[in-house]
């Protein structure tokens, strides 16, 4: 695939931190336990700061900031998204949230059985007859404001700043072979290339469809009656309100998602990784395949840095893949403010998607 200019310059950095900082221990960010909601002044102040350079000053240094932002970091502990001259930080610095997921109920702990309990696999007399519920295919994301971008990476990620989004519904998993036969044979659509013959790949079916163009995931959603999520959606389904650098919190962890740097040769089944799910419940939302949105690549709202990249003939693609991406220079197993960008008619082994649905009235 052709190399994206966008990315060479920005990947030599990010290979020198990964030599630099020693990449086999896990790298870490501190949180800030007392957040409470979104603050207002932080919203004004920090968030839709004029330019980069002063968000990121004001986020350490005006009053009202340092409440959301600061704090004491961890001894040794550098900073996932820093070159190696930034690296080694001190002081006031990236505090930030505990992981959400923490709090979440797993549902695949096991039910302990009570004494006199009714034997495994028998029916008691005139009993109902217990129907199992089905999962929901789609997580709800209410209404509200979220933290978007981040100002310790890439200019283009930049700056971070206080989104919102209406109420909506997303994905739970990513689409599978399976969900995508299904349309090809409603269709009568060409399907993806690799596919043996036109027929599923033995043992992939539930497996994320991939070899599939914007213009084939956006048909699919369609059809399926809902649409493509746009980034802000995606990003808010992906790191809950609190801004979250990873799917499960702030802290990088090599085994909560199918990421290149665990040495994965391709995707995997979807929901692999309940540890890694979002604060939504969104399963492999990091790692496994990129996602397509239907947004342009164009700047963050405050960015003051013009590209010759942006602009409406290319469609962002967020979420990172099992893929050695970091010539394109998608950085450190994609968190969750990470965007790619290619021209839709682009489809590789490492893209998939999956849709959204507007809430109704």
């Amino acid at each position: 695939m052709r190399v994206n200019s966008r990315y060479l310059s920005k990947s030599i950095y990010f290979l020198a931190f990964i030599l630099a900082s020693g990449f086999g221990n896990p790298l870490a960010s501190n949180a800030f336990e007392n957040s409470g909601p979104l603050r207002k002044e932080c919203s004004t102040t920090c968030h839709q700061a004029e330019h980069i350079l002063k968000a990121k000053k004001n986020k350490f240094t005006q009053p009202e900031c340092k409440t959301c932002h600061t704090g004491v970091i961890e001894e040794n502990t550098l900073s996932p998204f820093s070159v190696p001259t930034l690296a080694g930080l001190t002081g006031n610095n990236n505090r930030l949230l505990q992981p959400l997921i923490q709090t979440m109920p797993d549902s695949r702990a096991k039910n302990s059985t009570p004494k006199n309990s009714t034997p495994k696999n028998s029916t008691p007399k005139n009993s109902t007859p217990i129907v199992k519920e089905k999962k929901p295919s789609m997580a709800y994301v209410p209404t509200g404001e979220f933290i978007m971008g981040s100002n310790e990476r890439w200019d283009d990620e930049a700056p971070e700043h206080i989104s919102t989004t209406s109420a909506f519904y997303i994905d739970i998993n990513e689409v599978t072979n399976t969900d995508y036969k299904n349309f090809v044979d409603a269709t009568q659509r060409t399907p993806p290339f690799h596919w043996p013959d036109g027929n599923l790949q033995k043992d992939k079916e539930n497996h994320p469809v991939v070899y599939v163009n914007w213009f084939d995931a956006r048909d699919y959603c369609f059809w399926a009656g809902k649409r493509l999520p746009t980034e802000q959606e995606w990003e808010k389904a992906a790191r809950g309100e609190e801004g979250f650098i990873y799917p499960w919190g702030n802290e990088w962890s090599l085994d909560k998602s199918n990421n290149p740097y665990k040495h994965s040769t391709g995707t995997e089944p979807v929901g692999s990784y309940p540890k890694g799910r979002s604060p939504y419940g969104l399963y492999d939302i990091s790692g496994n395949v990129w996602e397509w949105v239907d947004s342009y690549y164009l700047p963050h709202p405050g960015n003051p840095v013009t590209r010759a990249e942006y602009g409406e003939d290319k469609r962002v693609l967020k979420g990172g893949s099992w893929f050695d991406c970091l010539s394109y220079g998608c950085g450190l197993s994609a968190p969750t403010f990470n965007r790619s960008f290619f021209t839709p008619e682009v489809k590789n082994n490492s893209f998939g998607f999956r849709c959204a649905k507007t809430k109704g009235p």
